[in-house]
């Protein structure tokens, strides 16, 4: 404020006898002068509007609530100074207040000379803080930003872990989990990654963490290229699966890596009943491009929730796999039976290939083959491992039992 210019002040009061006080001490004053008076926050923004003050006083429990009103005028007079003025003091309604655009909280049992004295602190640009309220304010503040450096702190060393798993080698490796016809040979191994750490934990975790971080697209391109560079290791009639987000494979890093260093005739890309996917349109579109080079289409966990029902209808994939939830017990639950037997009913009037996962025990095998299920994975058939691929012995076994019978 120039010296000798008064401070023009808005009072903005619901009640009329402590609206008339505060009306006669701006009056009264030395250095101030009355803008307006007003009794609720519409015409407290409309008198801001009008008069453009260097401070408002503003009820907090007015008609309209008193952070509606300091919201209105620091948008229509981002030059005045809002105060608030109440006869609370809870914290909430102080961190309201200032988040609304106050820069300064009184009580009305405030002494005069502390009113006055706000106001010019206010109208110099100052933060003023009742004393009955500051330490309050101060405690909350501290406490925000002590949870504020907490979750930076956790950003950062998440940050730092997905970053390890990306430039160190040998923090991530890929192992590979043989697909099988269920009465005949193998015909693809999906791809899966396998981190060092610390921490030990799952893959599933570690793509998550790198969501939150920013770095999910980074680290799955990571992965599929680690993937892909072993596709010359595997006999030419085996193809690869991928597990791969929507946004990854919209991405052109990972079409041109697909393109250019692999054969895309012998790469299944897998989306998972649970990325969420915003445009099917977009995606489809997208995926055209890596249709017409060979890329198939594989919707995973199909029969874990109503998502991946909707990705089948919408995306027309090549491969439908049957999540592990609706294998367990399958043999025993005719329900789970019922659900199969639709999907691979569906699956084979839009030409797709059902694939059964998790598969664990023989019984399993017995009734999806009985199904009509032509092909799966899981232990029971071979167990997630470096190349060469290898069906597990007893798999074998039991596959040559039901040849013989």
């Amino acid at each position: 404020m120039s010296e000798g210019t008064p401070i023009r002040v808005l009072v903005a009061e619901d009640d009329p006898s402590v609206r008339d006080a505060l009306e006669a001490l701006v009056r009264s004053e030395q250095g101030l002068e009355l803008a307006a008076a007003v009794g609720d926050a519409a015409r407290a923004v409309e008198a801001a509007r009008r008069e453009k003050p260097d401070v408002a006083l503003i009820d907090v429990r007015m008609p309209g609530g008193g952070a509606s009103a300091a919201r209105g005028i620091t948008s229509w007079a981002p030059n005045t100074r809002v105060l608030a003025f109440t006869a609370y003091h809870e914290r909430e309604t102080v961190l309201e207040m200032l988040e609304a655009g106050a820069i300064g909280y009184l009580l009305k049992g405030d002494s005069i000379d502390e009113i006055v004295e706000a106001i010019h602190r206010a109208a110099n640009g100052q933060a003023p803080l009742s004393a009955g309220v500051a330490g309050d304010v101060i405690d909350e503040l501290l406490g925000q930003r002590t949870v504020q450096r907490q979750s930076q702190t956790q950003f950062r060393r998440r940050e730092k872990r997905i970053r390890r798993a990306l430039d160190s080698d040998g923090q991530f490796k890929m192992v590979f989990q043989p697909i099988c016809s269920l009465s005949g040979p193998l015909v693809g191994a999906e791809a899966l990654a396998r981190f060092r750490g610390p921490p030990t934990r799952r893959p599933e975790q570690w793509f998550a963490e790198a969501d939150e971080v920013g770095l999910l697209l980074e680290l799955e391109i990571a992965a599929a290229k680690a993937a892909l560079s072993a596709l010359p290791s595997l006999p030419p009639e085996i193809y690869l699966s991928v597990n791969l987000s929507p946004d990854t494979l919209l991405s052109t890093g990972f079409r041109e890596l697909l393109l250019e260093e692999s054969d895309p005739t012998r790469v299944v890309v897998e989306v998972t009943e649970h990325a969420r996917i915003d445009d099917y349109q977009r995606l489809n579109e997208a995926f055209g491009c890596l249709r017409e080079a060979g890329v198939r289409l594989a919707v995973d966990d199909a029969g874990a929730g109503f998502a991946s029902l909707r990705h089948i209808l919408r995306l027309a994939p090549d491969f439908i796999k049957l999540d592990r939830t609706l294998i367990d017990g399958i043999e025993y639950d005719r329900s789970r039976q019922a659900l199969a037997a639709g999907l691979i009913s569906f699956a084979n009037k839009i030409e797709a290939t059902i694939i059964a996962e998790g598969i664990e025990r023989s019984e399993e095998v017995d009734i999806l083959t009985m199904l009509g299920v032509a092909y799966g994975q899981g232990f029971f058939l071979a167990r997630p491992a470096a190349l060469p691929l290898k069906i597990n012995d007893f798999y074998a076994g039991h596959r040559r039992g039901r040849a013989a019978s």
